[in-house]
């Protein structure tokens, strides 16, 4: 079954919607607030997120604009969980990115209703659940990575770096692109801890030949090339 994040400040809704989710074996995350949600997709990626309009420090139109823009995030579908009815809203709402809207209150039964419904809509455009080059898999479910039958022990910034890295080969990345999409774009860390970060992932594939694949241009930044030959 799925995964589904939760971006809701009122617990007794947040509870609903575990009650809803978990009887038909859905797996919920749940976060109170804007900066609480960022943390958790920091660390996992969820199947769906329902979002919150009103939160007590960002609104769920600014997130919703936020994870759209976010490589690594915008395939996620989300939907907006508001008392705000107005048909205005409504339109703010879904312009926003978001890819349904719900007004509370809101059934369990219609709110998994809609939830089929998105995930039939946007089955296609969902990424693959591994990534793979050579012998590495690197499965973004399970946050598992193997070269051969081996796995391989990454911690959760090396997971982000190596899986934009294997999303986006031959391409040359800044410090600074790199720290958008490993660590967020609300995240403030100084770019040369892009450095140290690239040095533990290099360590760890060195024993498998495959620590050159990841390569220094520079002034520029770097760049992931399998072609490189093992």
């Amino acid at each position: 079954m799925n995964t589904v994040l939760i971006i809701e400040d009122e617990a007794p809704i947040r509870q609903l919607v575990a009650y809803t989710l978990e009887r038909v074996g859905h797996t919920l995350l749940e976060a109170d607030c804007g900066r609480a949600a960022q943390e958790i997709l920091a660390q996992q990626q969820p199947d769906m997120i329902l979002m919150d309009w009103m939160l007590p420090d960002l609104t769920g139109l600014e997130l919703t604009r936020r994870f759209k823009r976010h490589v690594n995030l915008s395939h996620i579908p989300i939907i907006m969980l508001t008392a705000r009815a107005d048909e205005a809203d409504k339109i703010a709402g879904l312009n926003s990115g978001a890819d349904d809207y719900m007004s509370k209150p809101f059934s369990p039964a219609e709110l998994l209703a809609r939830m089929r419904a998105v995930w039939r809509r946007v089955q296609p455009q969902l990424p693959p659940a591994t990534l793979t080059c050579r012998d590495l898999t690197l499965d973004i479910h399970s946050h598992r990575v193997y070269i051969g039958h081996e796995t391989l022990d990454l911690g959760p910034t090396e997971f982000r770096l190596l899986k934009f890295f294997l999303q986006h080969p031959e391409r040359v990345y800044s410090r600074e692109q790199l720290l958008k999409q490993a660590w967020g774009p609300s995240v403030y860390v100084e770019e040369r801890t892009v450095d140290v970060h690239i040095l533990r992932l290099r360590k760890i594939l060195m024993p498998f030949g495959y620590d050159d694949f990841i390569q220094t241009v520079r002034g520029a930044g770097y760049r992931f090339s399998p072609t490189t030959p093992v």
